[in-house]
């Protein structure tokens, strides 16, 4: 076995344990964001059956606007919880944190901070231009 200090040594996955850390963090993530989904659901829904935002207050302009933004964050939310099932998806398929443009691992650092991406940071700095 090579020292993991030896710069020419090129880890080509995350370790098991490794995939379980993230895989936590994701899960942790997951629930956070279901629970923020059902809470959204559950607006729409109530602005659903109040159809008169007036008995709230609220004239029809405002409660048409916060319908308009309630069901946004709800779309929102659904495409975040995709992208977290999807990491979980790569995980145990042990193919998580690798970077589907240059095939290297992506960092910890940013997995932790953004445990659903799929590029190095490299990678989608050169997207940019």
């Amino acid at each position: 076995m090579q020292n993991s200090n030896n710069s020419t040594t090129t880890k080509t996955r995350y370790s098991d344990v490794e995939l379980l850390e993230f895989k936590a963090l994701i899960q942790k993530k997951l629930d956070r964001a279901l629970r923020e989904l059902a809470f959204y659901q559950k607006q729409l829904s109530g602005a659903a059956d109040n159809a008169d935002a007036k008995v709230r207050g609220l004239d029809d302009g405002t409660g048409t606007a916060e319908n308009d933004r309630n069901a946004t964050l709800a779309a929102r939310q659904q495409k975040y919880i995709q992208h977290l099932e999807n990491a979980l998806i790569r995980i145990e398929n042990k193919v998580y944190g690798i970077c589907r443009e240059s095939g290297k691992l992506i960092s910890k650092d940013r997995l932790r901070a953004v445990p659903h991406t799929t590029l190095s940071m490299e990678a989608k700095s050169g997207r940019k231009k």
